[in-house]
């Protein structure tokens, strides 16, 4: 799913929550293209494989995008609860513990108590928060990025079966793109999370393959 961490002002998306779009619609398709008994499939069954993991990928992006609008309602919600609890916090000590629990445990730990009381004072400088959250244009931008990105993660492993007319040549080289943009995710990740590259990249084809052999088995 979309995390709802605040994103640079130039992104609508920041790379850990395109890097998790993509991963969830490779999961999806590969669900797919993997149950495709190549032995024995014709053109229709390929077909109806194709229309399937587009479909599938289509109806769980538009529901990721829906998911991704209440995330951000609510961690809008929640800044505003914050911001009010702050401003209305019956003394100084109360207001410290409401801002620092609003950072990350690191950053609040470094924190002097007088640095904490600078925050509060601005918060209180601030105007009043709005009486609810809402939702505004770059959230409908990013739920239509959210959308896009799982939907176009089927196309580069669904190509293959477009353009190679028989199913068990089309199905591994649709299995080495997959395992080629997995790493690529895994290598994004790697890098964004402070990890190794190269062996996150290699550890995610791995957890790929067990994602996808587990909604198989299940049925997905």
């Amino acid at each position: 799913m979309a995390d709802v961490s605040s994103a640079p002002p130039l992104r609508v998306l920041d790379p850990m929550e395109r890097i998790s779009e993509i991963l969830f619609g490779l999961i999806m398709v590969l669900a797919t293209t993997g149950a495709l008994g190549v032995a024995t499939a014709d053109t229709a069954q390929v077909r109806t494989m194709l229309t399937a993991a587009l479909g599938c990928n289509l109806a769980w992006g538009i529901i990721d995008a829906g998911m991704y609008l209440l995330a951000r309602l609510h961690a809008r919600g929640r800044g505003i609860l914050a911001l009010r609890a702050v401003r209305e916090a019956a003394d100084a000590d109360a207001a410290r513990r409401i801002v620092a629990d609003a950072l990350p445990p690191p950053l609040a730990a470094a924190l002097l108590p007088e640095h904490l009381d600078a925050i509060r004072q601005r918060l209180r400088d601030m105007p009043a928060p709005s009486a609810r959250p809402r939702l505004t244009g770059r959230d409908a931008i990013g739920a239509l990025a959210v959308c896009l990105l799982v939907f176009v993660a089927t196309l580069p492993v669904a190509a293959p079966f477009m353009v190679i007319a028989e199913a068990r040549p089309a199905l591994r080289v649709s299995n080495a793109v997959a395992v080629a943009m997995l790493f690529l995710c895994g290598y994004g990740f790697g890098r964004c999370s402070g990890l190794r590259p190269w062996a996150t990249g290699l550890a995610m084809i791995a957890v790929g393959a067990v994602l996808v052999g587990i909604a198989i088995a299940l049925g997905g």
